[in-house]
């Protein structure tokens, strides 16, 4: 069983920082130079420069980007920046967001939940993890002692009868708010009553979790509880037994999953013929039409399929686009290659174009990372963009949250980028002491 329980979380000083929308950022991962720079300038205390603090060409083992976060964290505690819950807590959080103009609400809930390593209870994984970012995420939260961002949780709860629970809790109370740099709105809410906080905790005992996002930052945690175990010095009430996450039932009306389309460099540029060619009878091909802009007709005639072994695929030699359907050849073939992995992730869109695809019937096994884009729009403007070179580009469907489930059960990694779930989850409402 999943152990969750309240926390006593540092929070920011409103009448040290003013409005949260200048403090909060976005999950480390998807900051680039630019917002980092960004999000430097908005404010003194952005979080930005705890999670993701700038590198220096003078860094050396005493003076760092990971000392610099723990030096800004430890100032902005002596100076009332931050300031810790007089009394442990679940923190209910709400994000409105719009996609394809229309207006959504996802409700879930933060809190700690023990962190067990993969295998060993009730929180699952579904994609593979690297050891460089685990490394960096160790070597911050062994620095700070503290978790800033949340783990991205998912449990079954067709009813919501946990979130249900907290809704009740709050009414008439008014929320913290901000807005981040996308215009979406985050709202939280503080429950501190103790017999609200027991209701939750026992609803949530026998659930299951599936890591939707943070699988890098879960095992981090399981390993610096391993680190603290082996000096000897964790008990069973010590901060670091638990990770800072956000539990959202997998039938919340605003949970919605995007997908995550493939622009492919350094790779040869194709002809719609030779890939026809290449993929012979594993895949019926129609033409779509020719042209970055295609991309939105490619797009729509997929959703419409709605099928996991339905995609798009652009020749960059003679700018076509091509709409790919798996054959029973196709499956065939693809048992056979993935003989490895079971029949529920021979079946994912994203390991049908990678494993068979890319990596067998183009023989391009080994290429460089692809650019990962979520919008058609990003596609097109990757396409047409003087400065890239994309010879290839796909369209593919994501995975559902059912998948996600099911191959997480089967203790099935999905290939990377398999799932997007946006809006992504805001850092700088609640931090985790580890200490």
């Amino acid at each position: 069983m999943p152990n969750i329980q309240a926390i006593a979380a540092y929070r920011y000083n409103l009448a040290q920082v003013g409005s949260l929308s200048n403090v909060i950022a976005p999950p480390y991962d998807v900051i680039d130079e630019n917002l980092q720079a960004e999000l430097y300038a908005k404010h003194p205390n952005n979080v930005v420069r705890l999670i993701l603090n700038k590198q220096t060409a003078e860094d050396n083992e005493q003076n760092n980007r990971y000392t610099r976060s723990a030096r800004e964290l430890k100032n902005w505690k002596d100076q009332g920046v931050l300031v810790q819950e007089n009394h442990p807590a679940i923190y209910v959080y709400h994000q409105i967001y719009e996609v394809g103009g229309q207006k959504y609400t996802r409700k879930g809930f933060m809190c700690g939940c023990e962190a067990v390593p993969f295998g060993e209870g009730m929180v699952f994984p579904h994609e593979l993890t690297m050891s460089g970012p685990k490394m960096d995420r160790l070597m911050l939260t062994t620095a700070c002692k503290m978790n800033f961002s949340q783990i991205f949780g998912l449990y079954p709860d067709v009813d919501n009868k946990t979130q249900n629970i907290l809704e009740e809790a709050i009414i008439g109370q008014t929320p913290l708010e901000a807005t981040d740099h996308l215009g979406v709105i985050h709202r939280m809410w503080v429950v501190t009553d103790s017999a609200t906080i027991g209701n939750v905790v026992r609803e949530m005992g026998p659930k299951p979790i599936f890591i939707a996002d943070g699988h890098h930052r879960y095992e981090t945690a399981c390993n610096y509880r391993k680190q603290i175990r082996q000096t000897g010095a964790l008990t069973k009430d010590h901060p670091a037994n638990n990770v800072l996450m956000v539990c959202i039932a997998m039938d919340d009306p605003g949970l919605i999953v995007l997908p995550t389309h493939r622009l492919f460099r350094n790779v040869p540029a194709f002809s719609q013929a030779e890939i026809m060619e290449k993929l012979g009878d594993s895949f019926r091909i129609t033409t779509i039409g020719e042209g970055a802009e295609t991309a939105h007709k490619a797009w729509g005639l997929i959703e419409t399929r709605n099928n996991q072994a339905t995609m798009a695929l652009y020749s960059g030699k003679d700018g076509k686009w091509s709409l790919i359907q798996q054959t029973e050849s196709g499956r065939e073939k693809m048992a056979k290659i993935a003989q490895d992995h079971h029949p529920e992730w021979q079946n994912l869109g994203v390991a049908i174009l990678h494993r068979l695809v890319v990596d067998t019937l183009l023989g391009l096994a080994g290429h460089d990372k692809p650019k990962y884009v979520h919008q058609v729009e990003e596609v097109v403007e990757g396409i047409q963009n003087p400065k890239e070179d994309f010879p290839l580009a796909a369209l593919v469907m994501p995975a559902t949250v059912g998948q996600i489930q099911e191959l997480s059960m089967l203790h099935e990694r999905m290939p990377a980028k398999s799932t997007y779930f946006y809006p992504k989850l805001i850092t700088g409402f609640v931090f985790n002491p580890l200490e």
